[in-house]
């Protein structure tokens, strides 16, 4: 299965992408997100699994498979383009800043905000096609959040 999204994901495989693997795809991304400043927190984890839970409508079971599938999918592979064109391509505006809104929560999760995770943020709602504007918007709105 993991083969499958890689290829789908890497254009190799003409097949359009289905649902499922854009599922997979933000579960991958929000797990790379947690795991950019070199520590897969707990908190992160718990937050990766409400977000899909909430927004897939999964029990906690499903959402923790999901989940699981996605830090497989993550560790395969090579570079976070291919998570974002998936999620791009499946995913209007409006929805993506809220793409952008979730990985804010897992990286701001553990309390810590690391250089590499703002790296990684500026360059994933870039490639979502996310404006500077929006993204600051998001993040704002997780910070007000957790206060």
């Amino acid at each position: 299965m993991i083969a499958n999204i890689l290829k789908r994901l890497s254009g190799a495989d003409p097949t359009p992408m289905t649902e499922t693997d854009a599922r997979l795809a933000l579960a991958a991304l929000l797990v790379r997100a947690a795991r950019t400043d070199g520590y897969y927190a707990p908190a992160e984890i718990d937050r990766i699994d409400r977000i899909l839970s909430a927004r897939y409508d999964l029990g906690a079971d499903a959402a923790a498979s999901l989940r699981r599938q996605g830090e497989a999918t993550e560790a395969d592979a090579p570079d976070t383009v291919r998570f974002t064109r998936a999620i791009k391509d499946a995913v209007p505006y409006e929805h993506r800043t809220k793409v952008v809104e979730a990985l804010w929560q897992v990286v701001l999760a553990d309390g810590e905000r690391a250089d590499p995770e703002n790296a990684l943020l500026r360059m994933t709602a870039s490639l979502l096609g996310v404006s500077d504007i929006d993204s600051a918007a998001a993040r704002q709105r997780v910070q007000a959040a957790n206060r």
